[in-house]
C-alpha cells in the first residue's frame, strides 16, 4: 500500500537555517530522530511540520517530531493550524505554495515548490502505479477536478516534476498526470460496464474489474469502487 514506504520531504533554501518537513510518516522514533539529525547536520532547524493529508502513514509521527523540534504542525482541519488553498509557507528565502487537491481524501493538499518547478503531491499522485479514492471521505468528482488542476500547472510550466508521498520522484509531471487522467476514466467505464453486466455490489465490481490485481489490494480497490459507484449514482 505504501510502495517503498512514506516519503518524508525536507525543504530548505540552499545554505538556509530553516527547514520545512512535509509528512513525517508513522510514529517511528528512529525515523523522527533521523529527520532532526539530518536538518541539524545542515546547520538548520525545523520551523514547520506540514501534512499533505491525515492518513496515519503520513501524519502519525507529527506529534513526536513537533515535540523534538518545537515546530508547529500544519494541515487542513483536524485541530491543526489550518492551511488553505493559496497559502504561502516560508523558510528563510524558500517559498512553498499550498494547492488544494482534494479527492484521495477531503483534506488532501499539495505543495508547489516554485524554485524547483516541482509539486509535492502526497497520495494524490504517486511515484509509481495509481492511488485510491478513499471512500467515503474521498470523492471521485473532487479527485478528477484535482487532476485537472495539476494538469493546468504542468501546462503553464509551473510544475515539471512531482515529488510524491510514495515511490520515486516523477521527472515528467505532465506525462504522469495524463496517465492518471486516462486511467481514472478507463476504470470508471469498467465499473459502469460491470454494473450494467449485473454486478450487484462493490465486492462484485472489484472481483470483475480488478480480477488481474493482487487480492491484497482489493480492500483499497473497493474504496475506489465505492467512490466510483457514488459518482455514477450522482
Amino acid at each position: 500500500m505504501t510502495l517503498d514506504g512514506t516519503n518524508t520531504w525536507v525543504l530548505m533554501d540552499p545554505g538556509g537555517t530553516e527547514a520545512i518537513v512535509i509528512d513525517p510518516g508513522e510514529d517511528e522514533a528512529a525515523h523522527q530522530q533521523r529527520v532532526v539529525d539530518h536538518v541539524t547536520a545542515l546547520g538548520a532547524r525545523v520551523t514547520r511540520i506540514v501534512l499533505t493529508h491525515g492518513h496515519f502513514d503520513h501524519s502519525e509521527g507529527a506529534p513526536r517530531l513537533a515535540q523534538l523540534t518545537g515546530a508547529p504542525v500544519q494541515a487542513v482541519g483536524r485541530g491543526h493550524d489550518d492551511l488553505g488553498d493559496g497559502d504561502v509557507l516560508t523558510a528563510g528565502g524558500l517559498e512553498v505554495r499550498v494547492v488544494a487537491t482534494p479527492g484521495h481524501t477531503s483534506d488532501s493538499i499539495s505543495f508547489a515548490l516554485a524554485a524547483d518547478h516541482a509539486l509535492l503531491t502526497g497520495d494524490t499522485v504517486l511515484g509509481r502505479g495509481t492511488t485510491m479514492v478513499a471512500h467515503p471521505d474521498g470523492e471521485l468528482a473532487a479527485y478528477l477536478d484535482s487532476l485537472e488542476r495539476i494538469k493546468a500547472l504542468t501546462g503553464d510550466g509551473e510544475v515539471a516534476a512531482i515529488l510524491p508521498g510514495h515511490g520515486p520522484t516523477v521527472p515528467d509531471a505532465a506525462a504522469m498526470v495524463d496517465f492518471y487522467r486516462v486511467h481514472r476514466r478507463e476504470r470508471l467505464e469498467q465499473v459502469r460496464a460491470a454494473m450494467a453486466d449485473g454486478a450487484a455490489d462493490a465486492d462484485a465490481v472489484v472481483a470483475s474489474v480488478y480480477a488481474d490485481v493482487d487480492r491484497s489490494v482489493w480492500p483499497a480497490a473497493k474504496l475506489s469502487v465505492l467512490a466510483q459507484m457514488r459518482y455514477l449514482g450522482d
